[in-house]
């Protein structure tokens, strides 16, 4: 293969997913004990940060299409993990609050989650954690994502 023909940078997509799985392997036993998808998880975290939402805005943040999150909102809603609204001026609307039930699984999940962000930056360093929030933070600025 000619130096013409080669790709030069690394495959930054490949090891982002690679990053992504090693980190998930560290909470994925916890979200799953709670007998919650990681979809069902990255809900509940958005909507715990930035408070009730439209279906829309839900699958931007947490990066599921549209024609998934309906089902996943529809499953949580019958776990009692979502209440759905129709806003009153427009019926096609809905706005997306979590119930109490998923308040209180916050709560309890959060203590083990900070338990594992403690154990992963003793592992890697406090620092390095700091450097990938930083730079996950500006790649993502940079290629136009709002901030979130």
């Amino acid at each position: 293969m000619s130096a013409a023909t080669r790709v030069l940078h690394r495959n930054l997509p490949m090891l982002l997913l690679r990053a992504r799985e090693k980190m998930m392997e560290r909470f994925r036993p916890l979200i799953t004990a709670h007998g919650l998808t990681e979809q069902q998880w990255r809900v509940i975290r958005a909507l715990d940060e930035h408070g009730p939402m439209e279906p829309r805005h839900i699958s931007d943040i947490c990066t599921i299409s549209s024609p998934s999150m309906a089902g996943v909102l529809a499953r949580m809603e019958s776990m009692d993990l979502v209440i759905k609204e129709r806003f009153a001026e427009d019926q096609r609307r809905v706005l997306v609050s979590l119930t109490d039930t998923s308040v209180e699984l916050v709560r309890v999940i959060s203590k083990d989650l900070e338990a594992h962000y403690r154990a992963l930056e003793r592992k890697v360093g406090p620092e390095i954690v700091e450097r990938v929030y930083r730079a996950v933070d500006d790649l993502l600025a940079g290629l136009g994502e709002e901030d979130e």
